[in-house]
């Protein structure tokens, strides 16, 4: 089967669940918490600081972090909950050459992980935007720092869903990929930190920040490696594990 078809037939397995909806419900939610913030937070003086100037703005609006921790998850549960319900020896008996049966799942999840942050951040931003207007600050953040924001949650989309996958597919039981998934990126970071502090500059978060352009800590290009390992490293551990075990 041409590989374009088998990324084809796993986009419409996404597409035909309701996981997709389930996250997109979680990001409405999100915005409409940030919509509240905006509304009703302030700051220890009582003022509106936080939203006070456009870098500021933009910092409260960055939703990169979130949408690979997200992603994560969906990625996880996407490809995990195919070994757990055995509907992946369809797709190996139709591709018997399993590499590129997990490299089109990999891929289909990595597009809809992208999509996925992209979607997340525009709600964000859309909700910041609408906002703004009952508080006494207007929208200050300029169309090129609004397009790097919503670049930079689909590139964390992208790459938190091929962690996620990566790791679904290494562990092949849900509960196991979606704790995996939590360890890996909302846990271990943190305390990598606390054991080395050099650590804090190469941990998500930070990664995301540079590439949505509301922290320093590296540079763009390294950011950008330093977030395509992240992702990488567990889906190859993941497709090696496919490739040696037996299926069920």
């Amino acid at each position: 089967m041409r590989w374009l078809r088998l990324v084809r037939a796993e986009l419409r397995k996404l597409s035909t669940t309701k996981l997709p909806w389930g996250f997109l419900a979680v990001l409405v939610v999100i915005a409409g918490l940030d919509a509240a913030v905006v509304v009703m937070g302030t700051d220890m003086d009582g003022s509106k600081a936080f939203i006070a100037t456009a870098e500021d703005q933009q910092s409260l609006m960055a939703f990169a972090a979130n949408a690979m921790i997200g992603t994560g998850l969906f990625g996880a549960i996407a490809v995990a909950r195919e070994f757990g319900h055995n509907t992946v020896v369809p797709t190996f008996l139709t591709s018997p050459r399993r590499y590129r049966a997990v490299l089109a799942q990999l891929t289909a999840v990595m597009l809809a992980g992208g999509l996925l942050g992209l979607v997340g951040q525009a709600m964000v931003i859309g909700a910041v935007a609408g906002a703004l207007p009952l508080t006494d600050y207007g929208f200050m953040v300029s169309a090129g720092a609004v397009a790097r924001l919503l670049a930079a949650a689909t590139l964390a989309g992208a790459a938190g869903a091929v962690l996620g996958a990566g790791l679904g597919a290494l562990v092949r039981n849900v509960g196991g990929a979606v704790t995996a998934s939590v360890l890996l990126l909302f846990i271990v970071p943190p305390l990598a930190v606390q054991l080395v502090n050099d650590a804090a500059s190469w941990i998500p978060d930070s990664l995301t920040r540079v590439v949505a352009g509301v922290g320093d800590q590296v540079s763009m290009p390294a950011a950008l490696a330093a977030l395509v390992a992240w992702a990488v490293i567990p889906a190859a551990l993941g497709l090696v594990a496919v490739q040696r075990r037996d299926v069920v």
